[in-house]
Order: C-alpha cells, then structure tokens, then sequence
C-alpha cells in the first residue's frame, strides 16, 4: 500500500524532537547520582540503548548505588499504544498526511514517572515497565519483566515478576531505612565499607553519622 504524499509537518517533528533529548534521568536523594554501575556494554549510551520510547514528559528517577547488569531496560510510557479504537497501529508515526491526526497521541494511557529507590540490583536483562516504583534495597532477578511496585529490600523475578521473598523482616527493613546510607558523605561510606556489605542492621546503624550520639 503507497504512503500518503503529504510530508509529516515540522510542527510535529519538532515536537516529537524535543521529548526525545529532554533531560529526564535524575536521582531520587539530595546527593546529585553518586555511583551508578549501568550497562557495562556501553554504560555512556545508557539514555539511548536503555531507556526505550521516552517521548513524553514522565521521568525515569534512579536513586545512589544502583548495579544495573548488562541488557536491563526500562520502558517508558512512549510504548502504549491506543487501544480504544479498532486498530492499535500509530498510523500518524509513519509520515505523510497522517501526521494530521498527531493530536491522537495526547489520549495515549500514561501511568506516571518510573522510580527506583536506592541501592537496587538489576540482573541481567531484565526490563521495567512504565510507571513502576521499585523500593530501596530491592533485588530484581535476570531475565525479570517488572510490572508492578516493588516493596523496600523485596526480591522478585519472573515474567511477569512476582514477590519471591523479602531480604530482611518488615522490623529490619525499618530499622534499615532510617540511616539513609545512600546519602552518607563518601568519606564516611570510605571508612564502613565493610560494614556497609557484610554488616548487620545494628552494626549499621551504629555507624550511620545521623545516628551516632556524642
């Protein structure tokens, strides 16, 4: 079937442009993004090999010391289709004079920004569906397609991933939230390292600055 002759108007093009290089990776503490690990096939195109379809105005917000295995994708709300109507196929993406019909694109579902919490773990290819939060401390097993929340500290994996266990009791996690690690000053996460990874909660907190007494 021959495409419509029209050309897709620069209106249209320039807005589909600016989603596109819009700036909307950013942490979820006060520290600007200490340590991330990202896709070590090429952690610099992070943006573009990782993050799919992000033409709209949600944000992927990634929280400190994030590992993010090779493969891992996050899938943002550009995905969704229509699906009010007898066909689901975006006819205006392809050109012509379909782009006349652009407004269509703003009635698309969106469910919201893509959160992850702190000091998450990301197997091998794993992907994240839009509008998901993922807690801190979570573990997200290879090959896992995350639909829904992720509690603080709960492994899941599966597709789609489902609540395998959580890594500490309800108690421990809330003990675990309250030193905050991900914003210690690097100077201080230099000096409890081993702590840090092979500690308990009590032995951690004991060495969380905002707890520690004079």
């Amino acid at each position: 079937m021959p495409l419509p002759a029209k050309t897709a108007s620069n209106a249209a093009v320039n807005l589909l442009s600016r989603f596109l290089v819009r700036e909307q990776f950013e942490p979820v503490s006060e520290q600007p993004g200490l340590f991330r690990l990202t896709d070590p096939d090429d952690a610099t195109a992070f943006k573009t090999r990782n993050v799919l379809y992000h033409y709209g105005p949600e944000r992927l917000v990634i929280g400190n010391f994030c590992a993010l295995g090779t493969g891992v994708r996050f899938i943002m709300n550009g995905t969704n289709h229509r699906m009010d109507g007898p066909s689901t196929f975006p006819f205006l993406t392809v050109g012509g004079s379909w782009v006349d019909h652009f407004d269509l694109l703003t009635r698309l579902p969106n469910r919201g920004d893509t959160v992850v919490g702190n000091d998450v773990w990301f197997d091998h290819s794993t992907t994240v569906m839009p509008g998901v939060h993922i807690g801190h401390g979570a573990i997200i097993a290879s090959a896992s397609v995350v639909t829904k929340d992720v509690p603080d500290y709960g492994i899941v994996g599966g597709n789609p991933a489902r609540l395998i266990r959580t890594r500490y009791s309800d108690p421990g996690i809330a003990r675990l939230l309250v030193p905050a690690r991900w914003d210690w000053p690097p100077e201080h996460i230099s000096e409890h390292v081993r702590t840090l990874m092979s500690g308990s909660v009590d032995q951690l907190r004991d060495t969380a600055p905002s707890l520690q007494h004079p």
